[in-house]
């Protein structure tokens, strides 16, 4: 007789611990880069360290609870939760806190946050609900239209204030949709005509100031970006980013031993990763960029082995969102693309990226808790 095969559950320790790393790496990165400029705004140097470290502790329970949740619970109430959201971010627009020349900020009961990053993971998740309810029908062009318009609606909303948030969006949405599909030839047409734009940007930067669709200090940064020598104010921020890259060289000046955060404003934000190539160098900068690439490759792992097709679109969604931030972040750095204002996964400064990122995370280790093996 054959043996009964016992069913195991299986959880994720590996993207867990990952995590859990690369935020207390993302602790002590930042602590060296705002030290400086904590001590001179704040009279006390471990101010944005000791912020973020709540946060950070906050982010953990929120991901160790969410994580003990049955995702499908979130399909029921996505389009709920899409709706809140969203109307978070019209309040934000109506009556919201000024940053960098936009509203970007909400304050409710006394807490502040950036709804912007609340209505990523609620895109995540109704996109994955809506994909899961079409199934196979999401190989027709009226469904991939209808899926594609809730996520790309509040994308082209939210980068009227918001550039970078939106395009994360837009990339959110894109992705989802394309894996869900079969309609290969037209999103890699889709692709191609975004790597034109990006070839041709100036031109169609031109072209979008005629036509008034985006706001000037948005314009300014692609100028800047193609001719940073005639734009010195503004690109004062990435030429000195791209100097703390410079000076790294292979193993770095050492840990608290940057120059250029005495110089570079908020240095602990968008530009972190420009303090972590001066101070730990290639070897420091490529070793990062490893951690966020197993960090996807787990992501990847459960979404294809996840327990429907529910769960792998949600993780697939959150591996989106984490890669396209870390790509982004990157790129900005290195001043590949303009500076768009994406902050590093985990590390970056900021309480409310950190604290949905590790909500996300919650999300995939639930779905991690649901795949069987067999023994």
């Amino acid at each position: 007789m054959s043996k009964k095969k016992k069913i195991k559950h299986f959880f994720d320790y590996s993207l867990l611990i990952s995590v859990f790393f690369i935020t207390g790496l993302g602790l002590i990165v930042m602590y060296s880069a705002s030290g400086y400029s904590a001590q001179n705004s704040m009279n006390d140097a471990m101010y944005f360290l000791k912020r973020q470290a709540a946060f950070a502790l906050v982010g953990i329970a929120v991901m160790l609870g969410v994580s003990r949740i049955d995702y499908h619970i979130y399909g029921k109430f996505s389009f709920p939760l899409f709706a809140i959201a969203m109307g978070f971010q019209v309040a934000t627009a109506a009556i919201g806190v000024a940053s960098h020349g936009s509203a970007r900020w909400l304050s409710v009961g006394g807490i502040r946050f950036q709804p912007a990053e609340i209505v990523k993971v609620c895109v995540i998740i109704q996109l994955a609900t809506l994909i899961t309810h079409h199934g196979l029908k999401m190989n027709e062009w009226k469904k991939i239209m209808i899926t594609a318009a809730w996520g790309m609606l509040p994308a082209v909303f939210i980068a009227k204030s918001n550039l970078s948030t939106g395009m994360i969006v837009a990339g959110i949405t894109f992705f989802m949709v394309w894996v869900s599909c079969k309609k290969v030839l037209a999103f890699a047409a889709a692709g191609g005509f975004a790597m034109f734009i990006y070839v041709f940007a100036y031109p169609a930067a031109k072209l979008l100031q005629r036509l008034n669709i985006l706001q000037e200090y948005q314009l300014t940064r692609i100028f800047a970006w193609k001719d940073p020598s005639s734009y010195a104010d503004e690109t004062f921020q990435t030429l000195q980013g791209l100097y703390a890259i410079g000076s790294g060289g292979i193993f770095g000046k050492g840990l608290g031993e940057s120059v250029q955060k005495f110089l570079m404003p908020e240095a602990q934000n968008d530009m972190i990763f420009t303090i972590i190539c001066e101070e730990l160098g290639l070897f420091g900068a490529v070793s990062i960029i490893l951690i966020y690439a197993f960090i996807i490759y787990r992501l990847y792992d459960d979404a294809r082995n996840a327990r429907d097709l529910l769960g792998s679109m949600l993780v697939i969604g959150i591996m989106c969102h984490v890669a396209l931030q870390v790509i982004l972040n990157i790129a900005v750095a290195t001043n590949t693309i303009p500076n768009t204002g994406v902050t590093l996964p985990f590390i970056s400064y900021g309480g409310t990226s950190l604290v949905i990122l590790m909500g996300e995370i919650g999300i995939a280790l639930s779905v991690s808790r649901q795949i069987r093996l067999e023994t």
